[in-house]
């Protein structure tokens, strides 16, 4: 049987495509901080590779005949919450277990249900991995995963224990520990009883270094998919390889979700025989999209929590100066950390899919609630858009309901530029596409319409390229029209679209709504650029 593209559970190198997993990281320097007996953290963003690359950084170790190495999944202590009497037995269950499995010590397992069960469980972490050290031959090394699962009490006892053993390595306690999991150990956040929060770096300060697992590089994505060519023979188009990296910027799974929905869900394509084009990669991308798959699913739910809040909302809303000035540093990187962000060279969601998928989450039932608008209403006899149609309709839609909706919003701040795409893919959905531009501080959105004119060829015949500028009004009408102009026929060219369209939202509560809603021609280098009240 053929390898495949993993998109659920560790990788298998003899069933998957894959990356050398060691490559993937500074594995020399992982090497030097084993050897120096030093513990440290590895962290990366869901479904990036960790466990896989922890099994291999088992394997390696062991295989090389210098330490004990043992890998253990401690997620399951988290059903415990806070309560360490039910948490630090799962994970030392956990653990114990593990080294039985993988380094053939079942008579661990049996000295922690006969013994090791019956301490205190302050002092049961410590204790197993005191008894585990002094019965190898070999230095221990332990490889925890999912620890930033834990929370509270849980949390504080397993990291307290660890330190409290850090003296006593290499011979009565592990030569090295890798904590494992999304986040920093210094954003673990955990809430005690009678306490303030007390984050991970408090508890756990022995940490030697912190390494963040990367994405894929670009080289790393196309060699990636070359590796399903080399096994089959299937030739993938080159044009899509610039496109892959801009939709992804090489984030594991979404890359692998994507090679999958190629070469498998496209059914056409499991004739290996058949050469896979740029329309096919297209019709994956939008087919993983519109799938809501799991991985996109976790990435929204995370959009709820406050730190992530307070960053994408400034994203989004592209304008708020005084929210953007009071984000934490922090919150920036805890953010960057998950893999939602890139910091360098601007503040930016990380890849174009997620660009398009977390507003998209955000305005779902909003978009899914919008009565009374039919996508027929506003196409021309020429199945061209009748956007100035749309957009009075838009107008009008945003005047009545503009309060009450914007309410419903968890992302207030960006509430008119959601409000906007929510009703624009209402009308747009199952038959064009809405590609999507913001950043911190850009002071804007611009979005991009592509409206197929051939209703038989579709998508991959003409189109109809249309921009929309979206600005909130701060401080002079003129200025804001003024600049807002040249941003609009700036991301015009870029994108070789033939109409702009600017919509100047005004917040101020104060104003009439007579006064609110406007449109008029303005010229722009010899382009016309109609400009919209809203």
């Amino acid at each position: 049987m053929e390898r495949f593209f993993n998109t659920a559970g560790p990788t298998i190198p003899a069933d998957h495509y894959h990356i050398d997993l060691l490559h993937r990281l500074d594995w020399e320097e992982i090497q030097h901080l084993i050897a120096s007996k030093r513990y440290f953290v590895l962290h990366a963003p869901r479904q990036t590779g960790k466990t896989s690359t922890l099994l291999a950084i088992m394997k390696e170790l062991n295989s090389k005949g210098d330490y004990a190495c043992a890998y253990a999944n401690i997620e399951g202590a988290q059903a415990a919450r806070g309560d360490e009497t039910q948490g630090i037995p799962a994970a030392c269950s956990a653990i114990a277990r593990s080294i039985a499995l993988y380094l053939n010590r079942p008579e661990l397992l049996d000295w922690y249900q006969d013994q090791g069960g019956r301490l205190a469980v302050q002092d049961q972490l410590t204790g197993l991995l005191q008894q585990w050290s002094q019965i190898e031959s070999h230095p221990a090394v332990l490889l925890l995963d999912e620890v930033d699962a834990l929370v509270g009490d849980t949390l504080i006892s397993l990291l307290r224990q660890i330190r409290a053993g850090y003296a006593q390595r290499p011979d009565f306690f592990p030569q090295a520990i890798i904590l494992c999991g999304v986040r920093d150990v210094r954003d673990y956040r955990m809430h005690q009883e009678g306490a303030e929060v007390i984050t991970g770096g408090s508890a756990f300060n022995i940490k030697a270094e912190s390494l963040r697992m990367g994405n894929f590089t670009e080289e790393e994505t196309r060699r990636l998919w070359l590796e399903h060519t080399q096994e089959t023979g299937q030739i993938f188009d080159e044009a899509i390889f610039p496109e892959l990296w801009e939709d992804t910027k090489g984030q594991p799974w979404l890359v692998n979700a994507l090679g999958h929905e190629v070469t498998w869900k496209n059914r056409e394509a499991r004739q290996r025989s058949r050469n896979i084009s740029r329309v096919d990669y297209q019709q994956a991308r939008e087919r993983l999209i519109y799938s809501r798959a799991t991985h996109l699913d976790q990435l929204t739910d995370k959009l709820k929590e406050p730190r992530i809040h307070s960053v994408i909302s400034s994203i989004l809303s592209s304008e708020d100066e005084d929210k953007i000035s009071q984000i934490k540093v922090d919150d920036l990187q805890y953010v960057e950390d998950l893999g939602l962000i890139q910091s360098r060279p601007t503040v930016k969601i990380s890849n174009r899919i997620y660009q398009e998928v977390i507003p998209r989450e955000l305005t779902w039932p909003t978009q899914v609630m919008i009565a009374n608008q039919e996508q027929a209403w506003y196409i021309n006899p020429d199945h061209t858009l009748n956007m100035e149609k749309l957009l009075q309709a838009f107008q009008q839609f945003f005047r009545e309901h503009s309060d009450s909706w914007s309410e419903g919003f968890d992302y207030k701040e960006a509430a008119p530029q959601l409000l906007m795409q929510a009703f624009l893919q209402r009308i747009i959905n199952g038959g064009g596409r809405i590609s999507r531009e913001y950043g911190l501080g850009r002071k804007r959105t611009d979005l991009l319409i592509e409206w197929p004119t051939d209703p038989e060829q579709g998508m991959y015949g003409p189109l109809q390229r249309v921009v929309i500028e979206l600005k909130i009004l701060r401080g002079s009408l003129d200025s804001v029209i003024e600049k807002g102009l040249q941003q609009a026929l700036d991301y015009t060219r870029q994108v070789g679209a033939e109409e702009t369209h600017l919509i100047i939202f005004n917040r101020d509560s104060s104003t009439p709504w007579d006064q609110k809603i406007w449109h008029k021609d303005q010229m722009l280098d010899d382009h016309n650029i109609q400009v919209w009240g809203a």
